[in-house]
């Protein structure tokens, strides 16, 4: 027993030793880099930023974030918007005319697929079916009486004849002369998406740089975003704004807009409207009352621009007429003209309701409302 002991101890030893062993190399291995792969290079410490004296919280820097405003459609104003003519912003609407200009000029006289040509193309531009027709009658009876007849001078007289139907309009914004306590008031409506809160805040910065004082109306009280879209544009024009409540009365918003500007001698009221109610009579019903309301204080309504936007066509026409009827509209601003072939609808404005196209936006920039040139817009479709 005492032999068997002591092997059995000794067998208890060498196990024990040969674990230490073990354990011993693998402690040593710890933190050592793997043959073949490098030594990673510790970060290097943050240095201690210095607290100011007392309870004073230091700021964290700033990150940019995107923040959901709940404003509809509100584009970056830039300070200085980019140089940009009506003609180099109306590649899209001269592509309507750029196949039939070629059509037209790669056959060597005047035939019926020319004035199919031509057809076609006044349609796509929504100049409308009537005034095309009235345009190219005329021009097919100069062909067939040989007045014309080159392929040239057919584009070239029906050039001439869509700028006829436009130049001699008063484009004028009408302002009158200044009477302290005696505000202009330019009403804009127009249905929601056209751009109208958007127009009024890009023509208020202008007022403001050609020296007048402005003062903003928020009467679109239905559309959630609407007033604070307008009090976005009017911080950046640093002009004062009046807004009521949610769902408030639009007119005696625009009411106490007029009486505010009055009090404080401003020159100009740039009231919004309503683009949509719960159905289009009430709509009416609630512009016509805006605009007896807004007559009835200190101020007087001396334009009433109609916003449409050129991508809706002959929409814009019928909308043309409802407003017109009930507002007693002066003048059009067409936005959006730049990305559309469908400003044609100009003509079927001013030819049938007689109402100038005074505005168009070419661009999302302040910079990018500008006044409307017929002999430039229609010199820019018939570009060769």
């Amino acid at each position: 027993m005492g032999i068997e002991f002591f092997f059995l101890i000794l067998a208890v030893f060498v196990v024990a030793f040969g674990i230490g062993v073990v354990l011993l190399n693998r402690r040593k291995s710890v933190g050592q880099p793997s043959p073949g792969r490098p030594t990673p290079t510790p970060p290097p410490a943050r240095p201690p930023v210095a607290q100011p004296e007392g309870d004073t919280l230091v700021a964290e820097p700033e990150v940019d974030s995107e923040v959901d405003s709940g404003v509809e459609d509100e584009p970056a104003v830039e300070e200085e918007p980019p140089a940009g003519t009506l003609r180099e912003r109306l590649a899209k609407a001269r592509s309507t005319f750029a196949g039939a200009i070629a059509g037209v000029l790669g056959r060597s006289a005047i035939t019926d697929e020319s004035f199919d040509d031509l057809e076609e193309a006044l349609l796509r531009a929504d100049v409308g079916v009537a005034i095309a027709d009235e345009l190219l009658s005329g021009l097919r009876v100069k062909v067939a009486n040989k007045e014309i007849t080159e392929p040239s001078d057919l584009l070239d007289a029906l050039q001439a004849e869509m700028t006829k139907r436009l130049v001699g309009s008063d484009r004028s914004l009408n302002f009158e002369p200044f009477e302290p306590g005696n505000p202009n008031v330019w009403m804009f409506v127009g249905v929601n998406g056209v751009g109208k809160t958007t127009t009024i805040g890009k023509l208020a910065k202008q007022q403001v740089d050609s020296g007048r004082s402005v003062l903003l109306a928020a009467g679109d009280t239905f559309r959630a975003a609407a007033a604070e879209q307008l009090a976005a544009w009017a911080e950046r024009s640093d002009v004062d704004i009046v807004r009521g409540a949610d769902g408030a009365d639009p007119s005696s918003v625009i009411f106490d807009g007029v009486e505010k500007a009055a009090a404080n001698r401003v020159e100009l009221v740039m009231a919004d409207t309503a683009g949509r109610l719960h159905t289009k009579s009430n709509l009416m019903d609630e512009l016509g009352k805006v605009r007896r309301v807004a007559e009835k204080g200190a101020g007087t309504v001396t334009e009433t621009l109609l916003v449409i936007d050129a991508t809706t066509g002959q929409n814009g026409l019928t909308q043309a007429r409802e407003f017109g009827e009930v507002t007693n509209v002066t003048g059009v601003v067409l936005t959006k003209l730049d990305g559309s072939a469908k400003g044609g609808i100009v003509f079927a404005i001013e030819t049938e309701l007689a109402i100038p196209v005074k505005l168009v936006g070419i661009g999302e920039t302040i910079g990018d409302l500008i006044d409307f040139d017929p002999e430039e817009f229609v010199s820019a479709l018939f570009e060769r």
